[in-house]
């Protein structure tokens, strides 16, 4: 018996070697193809020079749609589809301007940009007193100040969070929740400190949601170092007002579309793997790591299997999520019908935190899934993300889990330049590295097809 045992052992053993030789030498096939023959870099470029900005709504959405659609049947899906979705159609509608006034009429200008979704001053300039608020406990001892005035929300990245996006999810309440909360207690305009840790003046955007209960008021982002000059003036208790011209509007919803590419699975077709990212930026930026980068890692993902003559157990979904930025319809559509036509989701994927170095894999799941990917590490740590956290995924995929249950998973590139250009006119296609961003896309196929063969 004991015999038999030892046996069974050492078969059950030399098989699992083999089967680990043989992912080591496929997934090494993968980041040789990614790293040789490559083309996320120049259709990066092609995406954010050629088309720029692709706010949800804009002509340049569609055009980004169209290239989508283009780029994936190129890189060899078996099918590509376009999944309707109505969009909102926010416009920024002009140049965003604030300027300080001081004792004496002394001005200065600020470097400030309109929040996204947010409504303009109108035909006239807002001008009133400054009242300085820190955080949210500040704004209720204040809020008997606060009437006919604007507010200005100084809350800081906080600098002991070594994941940015802990800081990112600390502060971002100030610019979703800060210009209703304001408006509650009489405020007229709001002026908060942009969502970022960097040391230039540029002004981040990014959106806001007005609670239905209260006013809607025109609301700004302001470079840190006119947030921090403001700020000094106001705790001098000398008195200081903002006058803001800005010019926001919404225009009628707009047609848009997810855009889907597909590698139909020889086992389990009826079973989906979601990898993807959002195809919209925000109007003022090329949107190059939010989400190019993302975009163009998902379909090299694609071309790359295709390359290697890779033929997938379930079907893999490569989605190009539309209008992330001020609005996930594009994520809950994809999530709604996926429920409507009873699908079953395996896992999805999303890439939406900048093309920067590989670290890590978030998994948003039951504790057996996150043992199972956790066991793969030892195969993809060798190219970047030698690190799995717990939660996170993504906006896009966020409603999969909701309305499916669906685990998700989110891909981590080193996070710590990830604010000082977010949401920001210096998101470019120069501020992306190369070999960072095939790096992404070779770490992300890797979890693809070892998601595949083995399963969850």
């Amino acid at each position: 018996m004991k015999h038999k045992l030892f046996v069974a052992a050492s078969l059950f053993f030399g098989m699992s070697l083999a089967a680990q030789n043989a992912d080591e030498q496929f997934i090494r096939k993968i980041a040789d193809e990614v790293l040789i023959n490559s083309q996320a870099y120049d259709n990066l470029r092609t995406l954010t020079k050629t088309i720029g900005a692709r706010l949800a709504g804009s002509p340049q959405m569609y055009k980004a749609e169209d290239w989508g659609y283009r780029l994936l049947e190129k890189s060899g899906s078996d099918k590509v589809l376009k999944q309707r979705v109505m969009v909102p159609h926010w416009v920024r509608g002009g140049k965003d301007e604030a300027t300080a006034i001081l004792i004496g009429n002394k001005k200065k200008a600020l470097q400030v940009i309109a929040l996204g979704n947010s409504i303009g001053t109108g035909s006239k300039l807002l001008t009133a007193p400054v009242v300085l608020i820190n955080n949210f406990d500040e704004l209720e001892e204040k809020k008997d100040q606060l009437r006919g005035k604007i507010v200005f929300y100084n809350y800081q990245f906080n600098s002991r969070f070594i994941r940015t996006f802990e800081a990112y999810g600390d502060a971002a309440k100030y610019r979703s929740q800060g210009p209703s909360r304001a408006a509650k207690y009489g405020a007229i305009g709001v002026v908060v400190r942009s969502m970022s840790h960097s040391v230039d003046n540029v002004p981040h955007t990014g959106g806001t949601r007005y609670d239905s209960m209260y006013a809607k008021i025109p609301a700004v982002a302001v470079g840190l170092r006119d947030a921090d000059w403001l700020a000094a003036e106001l705790e001098k208790k000398a008195p200081v007002k903002i006058s803001m011209k800005t010019n926001g509007h919404f225009l009628p919803d707009a047609e848009g579309n997810n855009i889907i590419g597909e590698l139909k699975g020889t086992e389990f077709p009826d079973q989906y793997i979601t990898i993807g990212g959002h195809l919209d930026s925000w109007d003022n930026c090329e949107g190059a790591h939010d989400d190019g980068a993302g975009i163009t890692q998902t379909i090299e993902v694609l071309r790359t299997l295709k390359a290697l003559g890779y033929q997938p157990r379930h079907t893999i979904r490569f989605v190009l999520f539309a209008n992330e930025e001020n609005g996930v319809r594009g994520g809950d559509k994809y999530a709604e019908l996926a429920k409507a036509r009873n699908e079953k989701h395996i896992l999805a994927i999303e890439s939406d935190a900048g093309g920067f170095t590989p670290r890590a894999f978030s998994i948003n799941s039951n504790d057996a899934v996150f043992e199972k990917v956790k066991s793969w590490l030892p195969l993809i740590g060798p190219y970047g993300c030698n690190e799995l956290v717990r939660g996170g995924g993504g906006t896009d995929i966020a409603p999969l889990k909701e309305q499916l249950g669906t685990p998700l998973c989110g891909f981590l590139p080193d996070s710590q330049r990830y604010f000082d250009i977010h949401h920001a006119s210096t998101d470019t296609f120069e501020s992306v590295n190369k070999r960072e961003l095939e790096l992404g896309a070779v770490n992300m196929a890797a979890l693809v097809y070892l998601v595949d063969k083995y399963g969850l």
